[in-house]
């Protein structure tokens, strides 16, 4: 079974055409980046692969569930962690763990082993107890990520989770979504940070609500003669007719 399969997935707001009938698939355990410049159309994808936006027409499924029927267990099966909001400030991080383990469904028992492990296993056990606006960024960031996959997605979507976050924390953030990949988990990924697009296994770029190119970054670099990721995502963003999302 695939991760995510969509066809011709379309969404129009009145006259605008957000997003274009865009067709891709992504593997169980694939790193995928979704890339494209503001107003691309991408937030209006993954809000639709979410179950949070019904699609005007296309084909959809997420972990195996139709993205115009089973919106709710789309939502029991996927994680998400965004720049903008992943935590409750005013809570300890072993708060946030408990408040969305029960929102998950997780046992008592279960929220307290996995907790456990959680901050054995990222070294934090002396912030466990700290408000997390009193935590550093890049300490947050894998609380964050360790709280959108505490329930064990099968896929976990992560929009622009490294904005603002230093180039040795964003390195670290990655090793745990390779981690997360071996096991089993897909992460479907948005960022800015061209050299983050390197990690993925494959890429596709959005321009104007349409996919304009989706391969691996070494087959990208080499279709558009191109020596970075960077260089290749400007080719294709100096297409762009529109802006704003």
């Amino acid at each position: 079974m695939k991760a995510i399969e969509v066809k011709g997935l379309t969404k129009r707001f009145g006259q605008f055409t957000a997003v274009d009938q865009i067709t891709f698939e992504v593997e169980q355990g694939e790193i995928f980046g979704f890339l494209g410049a503001n107003g691309a159309g991408k937030t209006t994808a993954m809000r639709m692969l979410c179950g949070l936006l019904n699609p005007t027409s296309g084909y959809g499924k997420v972990a195996g569930f139709d993205i115009y029927k089973n919106t709710n267990d789309i939502k029991r099966n996927i994680g998400y962690m965004s720049q903008k909001f992943s935590l409750y400030e005013d809570l300890t991080a072993t708060e946030n763990f408990e408040l969305f383990g029960g929102i998950y469904g997780l046992s008592r028992k279960e929220i307290k082993s996995k907790t456990e492990k959680v901050f054995a296993d990222l070294g934090l056990q002396a912030q466990r107890k700290l408000l997390v606006k009193s935590l550093p960024l890049g300490i947050k960031q894998k609380v964050s990520f360790a709280v959108s996959t505490f329930h064990s997605p099968k896929i976990v979507f992560l929009d622009e989770p490294t904005g603002g976050v230093d180039p040795m924390a964003r390195r670290t953030f990655w090793e745990m979504i390779y981690a997360a990949a071996e096991h089993g988990i897909t992460s479907f990924v948005t960022t800015h940070y061209m050299d983050e697009a390197e990690y993925c296994n494959r890429i596709s770029i959005m321009v104007d609500g349409q996919i304009r190119a989706l391969d691996t970054p070494s087959n990208l670099k080499r279709e558009f003669q191109s020596e970075s990721m960077e260089e290749v995502f400007h080719a294709l963003a100096r297409q762009a007719k529109r802006s704003g999302e």
